[in-house]
């Protein structure tokens, strides 16, 4: 298949009749895959243009307080009510609960659940597709099912179809956001676009545009083939994707020349190590001049501090502290609800805990971090994404924060115990409710009585 691109004034006024990506039919996919690096397109105008258009709403459909309401008694919770209402701490029976002050739904999920439930409301007889999950949890995912909101279907080769979508079609962008490529593409139909995208993750996406437009690398610390930092990546200039400090202090290594600790080496061996975390052509030695710090909203705090306090050395010894600033860009773009949490779980495990609860989805960064927080400390940790990873009996189907699922038997001690709970931000109070019931259930041998 292949177009002739119109871009319909999405852009700064509209491409020139001249401009190369209109003088001849050009293959669509090809097109969106480079696109976002030719420095004749601005990704920034682009965007607040898509904003402007008639069928494209990330407000609502002004029935803000009626949506609320319904997803507060379709995932609200006596149990949690009764723990926030005494100081996040109550016991029933033999056991004790300890919830984090900070937990749960972020106000960027439930925004996002909430212009589900409008957009239901304002099409109901129209087809309404997702791009990818919109919150990564599975009880809210088989919500979606229910509503009859279905995933774009893909290829063998896991390639989205939008030929699928239809004219009066609905397409909604889930909260992680989409790349500027699958944004031109369904700009390009006569469809209603629902946005989703958190404002932090936005926020990050307007980031890494100055780094671009100020000709500066950004250095992305996320998980290259994540939703969000796909997405990311699509705004950015030149990029290079680090997981963890160790890939940074291996990217900062090759800036000093070896003299960090000495783990990089060639220009071909940083290629051939960061293949597929590094925009098309980089360059390590002239795009590592002048650099900046971005990162996945999801992602630890400290660790993003860490990295970033490196990076500036860095670039301090390679250039000198006076000239730091023309070689070294840093912005705050870790979530608030994401450090909110991770402080409030802090706090949480200074007490003494018999064991952790950690809720939320099995594929969610956030909940992983949480669980990988929660191991670093002395109190057993079980990370579920459901009530049905509990029984029957006394055992429990977890997972581990690199991936690892494990299962325990007699995991719950005799006698009285103390449990600490958390959940991410894309969990619902009910999903805790329910794996707390499971838990009194298998402990009491009777399900929980409460007022």
């Amino acid at each position: 298949m292949s177009i002739s691109f119109q871009f319909s004034g999405l852009t700064s006024g509209q491409f020139s009749t001249q401009h190369r990506l209109t003088t001849k039919p050009i293959s669509l996919f090809r097109c969106m895959s480079s696109l976002s690096t030719d420095p004749e397109f601005d990704t920034k105008k682009f965007r607040k243009n898509l904003i402007r258009r008639p069928n494209y709403n990330r407000q609502g459909f002004g029935q803000k307080q009626k949506t609320l309401d319904l997803i507060s008694r379709e995932y609200g919770s006596d149990i949690i009510k009764t723990l926030r209402a005494n100081e996040y701490e109550y016991t029933w029976g033999d056991i004790t609960v300890k919830l984090a002050k900070s937990y749960g739904f972020c106000w960027g999920v439930e925004r996002a659940i909430q212009l589900v439930y409008e957009a239901k409301n304002q099409f109901p007889d129209q087809k309404i597709w997702i791009t990818n999950e919109i919150i990564h949890n599975p009880t809210f995912s088989k919500k979606l099912e229910n509503l009859n909101i279905e995933y774009l279907p893909k290829t063998k080769d896991s390639k989205k179809q939008y030929d699928a979508i239809e004219k009066g079609d609905v397409v909604m962008f889930p909260a992680h956001g989409v790349a500027v490529e699958e944004m031109i593409i369904l700009s390009e139909k006569n469809v209603q676009i629902v946005d989703t995208t958190c404002p932090w993750v936005s926020k990050v996406w307007t980031k890494v545009e100055k780094h671009k437009s100020r000709q500066y690398t950004s250095i992305i610390h996320g998980k290259y083939d994540h939703q969000e930092t796909i997405g990311t990546k699509s705004f950015a200039g030149n990029y290079v994707v680090v997981k963890n400090i160790a890939e940074a202090i291996y990217v900062c290594d090759y800036i000093l020349g070896g003299e960090l600790d000495g783990s990089s080496s060639t220009k071909e061996e940083f290629l051939e190590k960061l293949r597929n975390k590094v925009s098309e052509d980089f360059d390590p030695d002239n795009h590592l001049v002048k650099v900046g710090i971005a990162n996945q909203t999801t992602t630890l705090k400290g660790e993003t501090e860490e990295i970033g306090k490196l990076v500036e050395r860095t670039m301090m010894q390679k250039h000198g502290v006076e000239n730091i600033n023309n070689h070294f860009m840093s912005f705050n773009t870790i979530c608030d609800a994401t450090q909110e949490r991770q402080d409030a779980l802090d706090e949480l495990l200074e007490n003494k805990l018999d064991v952790m609860l950690v809720v939320g989805g099995w594929n969610s960064d956030n909940t992983s971090h949480l669980q990988m927080v929660s191991e670093k400390s002395n109190v057993p940790a079980y990370w579920v994404d459901t009530e049905e990873r509990i029984g029957p009996g006394n055992r429990i189907t977890y997972k581990l924060s690199h991936n690892e699922l494990v299962e325990k038997e007699n995991w719950l001690a005799d006698g009285p115990l103390t449990i600490g709970v958390t959940a991410g931000a894309s969990t619902p109070d009910k999903v805790v409710e329910d794996v707390l019931l499971k838990v009194f259930a298998m402990k009491n041998g009777k399900k929980l009585q409460h007022a």
